[in-house]
């Protein structure tokens, strides 16, 4: 793709399926669900468990760059889809069976709970902080565990109501092209959001003998860093097993969650990663500034 190619963020999964694979009349459906104006349950989830309606406000699964095509409306996509919903590592239980397995936990006996409480106010003792997963082998009075964070990424941007009133109203091949500008927002998803996380989960379950797993998308892991020069799969050299997933193309029209790699991080360096961030110039920044002015 030529670098001056206009793209902007759009969704790449819509209540389970792949958008570019919707006909006009799946879209219209989709988008009145996503507005409240079906009068009907949303549409099940396909990757949680019994596949419960999703829970999603607007149902938007991930999200990817697209390109606009000679007619103002969506081209070609660009990169791979960006996870924004917690719920879509779900699928398959990859993710947990794929701890199961870095534990050396026997898939046929490993077991699972989830939200469990793990802090609780000392003002009404009522829990006050969960962890997502726990992936647990149990044999007799043995009881092994690990802890499982899943972070999707939060964009920056508009909200998605504009796109989805567009794709209510129109019934077009191709679908319309996105309306606002919008970007996965890794900041807020790694240092606001993640680190503060770990720094209170992975002190206390290294001292209990356990570890914290978190699972993420390639983009995700590639925004804080990327995979380690000489990526360690020893357990005993970290507090953090990082488990890195992507969407990859399965049968046509549809995504599956699927391994990328994983590696074993210390606390410190989980920490490192998630705060990286460089100042701007001074005259991007005044630029940004000049844009943002208004009268007192």
């Amino acid at each position: 793709m030529p670098d001056d190619l206009k793209t902007r963020y759009g969704i790449a999964e819509w209540y389970g399926r792949d958008f570019t694979s919707l006909t006009a009349a799946q879209r219209v459906a989709f988008a009145k669900h996503a507005l409240g104006e079906a009068g009907t349950e949303p549409p099940a989830c396909p990757f949680q468990p019994n596949h419960p309606p999703c829970s999603k406000k607007g149902g938007v699964c991930s999200i990817q760059r697209f390109a606009e095509n000679e007619s103002h409306r969506l081209g070609v996509s660009v990169d791979e889809p960006v996870v924004n919903c917690p719920r879509r590592f779900e699928e398959e239980s990859l993710v947990n069976k794929w701890l199961a397995e870095v534990a050396s936990f026997p898939l046929g006996e490993t077991q699972v709970a989830g939200e469990v409480p793990f802090m609780q106010s000392t003002e009404t003792d009522k829990p006050a902080g969960k962890i997502d997963m726990i992936v647990a082998h149990v044999q007799g009075e043995d009881l092994r565990w690990h802890g499982l964070e899943i972070q999707a990424v939060y964009f920056s941007g508009k909200g998605m109501a504009s796109d989805f009133e567009a794709l209510r109203d129109d019934t077009h091949e191709p679908p319309p092209y996105p309306s606002e500008v919008r970007r996965p927002d890794w900041r807020s998803s790694s240092a606001k959001r993640l680190m503060p996380q770990l720094e209170i989960k992975a002190p206390t379950l290294r001292r209990w003998g356990a570890k914290l797993a978190v699972a993420v998308d390639r983009p995700f892991f590639n925004a804080v860093g990327g995979t380690s020069g000489q990526p360690s799969h020893d357990l005993n050299e970290g507090d953090i097993i990082w488990l890195v997933t992507r969407l990859e193309r399965a049968a046509a029209g549809t995504w599956r969650l699927a391994r990328d790699h994983w590696e074993v991080l210390t606390l410190e360096d989980s920490n490192r990663r998630l705060q990286a961030a460089k100042t701007i110039s001074r005259e991007d920044f005044e630029a940004a500034l000049r844009s943002r002015l208004r009268p007192l």
